[in-house]
């Protein structure tokens, strides 16, 4: 006798897209710590990319110094947790651990590669400072990481002692 159902592709789908969500935000939360502390260290100025790439593409501007920290901000967080849900369908793929880890960061720092420059926002990478390369992959590094640990840790799936039981 079962007592539980299947979920179906479709509540699948769901559960990916929604955890990954979550993932997204924690790796966004723990990326935006090491910037913090990182630009502490180096004395680096606070990054104001996201406002700039997206006023060249919805063709708008803040109003104001705050009011453009704080769309900074704003586009910095729902960028990165939107990023989950791409972890969302590696897990649905089957993959864990570092290689889900490892493709999630290509695909996120890929992305930020090609569209950045093509934005004028962000010099190509053949063009930065290898220190600022760095500094750059280790950001999004903690973004995949974390992101990865906190997705498999929610969709691990545990034994179930009433499942035992009952069979």
């Amino acid at each position: 006798m079962k007592i539980y159902k299947k979920q179906s592709s479709l509540a699948d789908l769901g559960t990916a897209i929604g955890v990954g969500l979550l993932a997204g935000l924690a790796g966004t939360v723990a990326m935006t710590v090491s910037q913090i502390i990182e630009a502490q260290i180096t004395k680096r100025e606070k990054s104001d990319t996201p406002v700039k790439a997206v006023s060249k593409v919805l063709d708008v501007k803040p109003t104001s110094e705050e009011e453009k920290s704080k769309v900074n901000e704003e586009i910095h967080f729902t960028y990165g947790t939107s990023w989950g849900v791409a972890r969302g369908l590696i897990g649905l793929m089957g993959l864990k651990g570092f290689p889900a880890a490892f493709l999630h960061f290509a695909a996120v720092w890929g992305t930020s590669l090609i569209m950045l420059p093509s934005l004028k926002v962000a010099p190509p990478v053949t063009e930065e400072k290898p220190k600022d390369i760095s500094v750059d992959v280790l950001h999004h590094g903690v973004y995949a990481v974390v992101s990865g640990l906190v997705y498999d840790a929610i969709t691990r799936k545990k034994k179930n002692p009433l499942k035992r039981l009952l069979h």
